[in-house]
């Protein structure tokens, strides 16, 4: 997918107060790159496909799992801001390093989404809470994401996890050590990433 194809995607979806609010993350993301390194320097020149398109396509799996969308291992707000932007329900941005927990707080506050989207700064472990959608973007292999995530699931989570070309692999491993409904669906930005999908995930 290239940039042009990405905004289009966007476009094509969502209002031009929602893009609006998405640019002025992207350009807050080129900015903090300077400071600290929020995403490669090989990925700027492709921000809107390569993080902004990538997040956005989660939505779609989140389905009709109405309730807080926790995302564990924020980072630079991939996927997690960027849901937080275009939908309408409460947010949890997960991320134990400080000095980007800092940015994603400017950052939803500079947006106006501080009623909505929540960042907590610690790691998924000493968050209390349940989810109705957990995700989390190139944080750990499945049963080990799985298990950084499970006190914050019930049996009705959805959880919707991108990965690389291994997901099946990853599936198969998970699978020894934990109950669900597993999916692996393709990426629509890249033909070499996949999204795991999974409900009613329970340890065996």
């Amino acid at each position: 997918m290239t940039e042009e194809e990405a905004r289009a995607w966007i476009s094509a979806r969502y209002d031009v107060s929602r893009e609006t609010l998405l640019q002025r993350f992207a350009d807050a993301v080129v900015a903090e790159t300077a400071n600290q390194n929020l995403v490669s320097a090989s990925s700027i020149g492709q921000l809107w496909a390569r993080h902004i398109v990538d997040s956005a396509q989660l939505v779609a799996f989140a389905g009709k799992h109405d309730g807080p969308w926790i995302d564990i291992g924020t980072g630079a707000g991939f996927p997690g801001l960027v849901v937080g932007i275009l939908v309408d329900r409460p947010v949890v941005l997960i991320e134990p390093r400080r000095k980007r927990a800092a940015f994603l707080e400017a950052v939803v506050d500079s947006l106006g989404l501080s009623p909505r989207v929540a960042v907590v700064c610690a790691r998924a472990a000493q968050y209390r809470g349940t989810a109705a959608v957990i995700s989390a973007r190139a944080l750990a292999a499945l049963p080990e994401a799985l298990a950084m995530g499970a006190h914050l699931s019930t049996t009705k989570t959805a959880w919707i996890l991108p990965k690389g070309p291994r997901a099946e692999e990853e599936v198969a491993a998970a699978r020894q050590t934990w109950h669900g409904t597993f999916h692996v669906e393709q990426s629509i930005t890249d033909p070499h990433s996949l999204i795991i999908t999974a409900k009613g995930v329970a340890r065996r």
